[in-house]
Parts: structure tokens; C-alpha cells; sequence
């Protein structure tokens, strides 16, 4: 085998390049098992449940694209990347926290999942509302519901993308120029 091909495989991997990798694939784990139990569990989301899933529709193809121009070694636009992701999964975390503290009863919910909603009337009365509600848990595990999980994954997939954007062997390397 050629000298420079045995180096660059034992040359461990890019630290932009394997968070890139982790956060895609935690991310899109964490979406598609949401999905799953919606669709194959039957647990109907509510509408903030819904918008918690922003973060992760936004990370899975962002870290995707940064995956692959940290292959490409356009490094400086992955960390960016990367940056934003960090910056959607803090705010995806709190707002996991503030779903998870009214299902607690720790403060009240907004008034379209929370009992203050207006049903829907047709001809035959009231028309098919879905009645989705915001302050009860569905399911929980280990004491979380859906939102304390996503509190917990977001959190984590934050600060994942946080190092992964300020990570590198050498300050200057991941901005040299060309």
C-alpha cells in the first residue's frame, strides 16, 4: 500500500467531520422515533410537540451538508453550520423544558392546547376538533415524557454541535486559506 494512503487511513477522524456524522445520525434517530410512535404507537402530537420538531428538520439535512463539506474540507462553513445547529437545539431544549413544565402543572400552557380552545361546529354540531392536550403526558419513561426526552436529546445534540463548531487540532487550522 502506498505510504500516503496508509497515513491518511490511520489519521484519525476530523473532529468537524465526526460530530457532523453523530449529529446527523442522533438527530435523525431521534425524529424517525418520533414519527414511529405518532404513527406506528398511536400517540397523537400536540402543537407543541409539533413545533419541537423544527430543530431536528433543520439539523438532520444542516448536518448532512456539514458532513459533507468537512469531507470536502471546507471546514470553515461546517462549523458555521454546525454553530446553527447548536444555536436551534438550545432553543429546541428550552422550549422542550417549558413543554415538560406544563405538563408538570409548573406553569400554565398556551390556551390552544392547554383547555382554552374553540371546537369547530359544522351542520351536525361539533365537527371533528382534535383535542390534543399539551399539559398531559402521553407516555413517559424513566419520569420524562416526549418533551423532558426532547429537553434531554436537544441539550445534548446543542452542545455536540457547540464543540463540534469550535473544535479543532490547531486554532488557525480550521480557517486557513487556501
Amino acid at each position: 500500500m502506498d505510504v500516503s494512503v496508509s497515513q491518511s487511513l490511520a489519521k484519525p477522524p476530523r473532529p468537524v467531520v465526526t460530530v457532523s456524522t453523530l449529529v446527523l445520525v442522533i438527530a435523525a434517530a431521534t425524529i424517525l422515533g418520533a414519527l414511529a410512535f405518532q404513527h406506528l404507537g398511536g400517540y397523537a402530537p400536540c402543537p407543541l410537540c409539533l413545533k419541537e420538531r423544527y430543530a431536528y428538520y433543520f439539523a438532520v439535512p444542516a448536518s448532512a451538508l456539514a458532513l459533507i463539506l468537512a469531507r470536502r474540507e471546507a471546514t470553515p462553513v461546517a462549523r458555521i453550520l454546525l454553530a446553527l445547529i447548536a444555536a436551534a437545539f438550545i432553543a429546541n431544549a428550552i422550549a422542550g423544558v417549558y413543554h415538560a413544565g406544563i405538563e408538570w402543572k409548573w406553569w400554565p400552557g398556551p390556551g390552544e392546547c392547554s383547555g382554552a380552545f374553540e371546537l369547530k361546529w359544522s351542520d351536525g354540531g361539533i365537527a371533528n376538533t382534535p383535542i390534543i392536550r399539551c399539559d398531559e403526558a402521553s407516555w413517559r419513561f424513566l419520569g420524562l415524557s416526549f418533551a423532558g426526552w426532547n429537553a434531554v436529546i436537544s441539550a445534548a445534540l446543542a452542545g455536540l454541535a457547540a464543540w463540534g463548531a469550535m473544535a479543532c487540532r490547531l486554532p488557525h487550522a480550521c480557517f486557513k486559506r487556501a
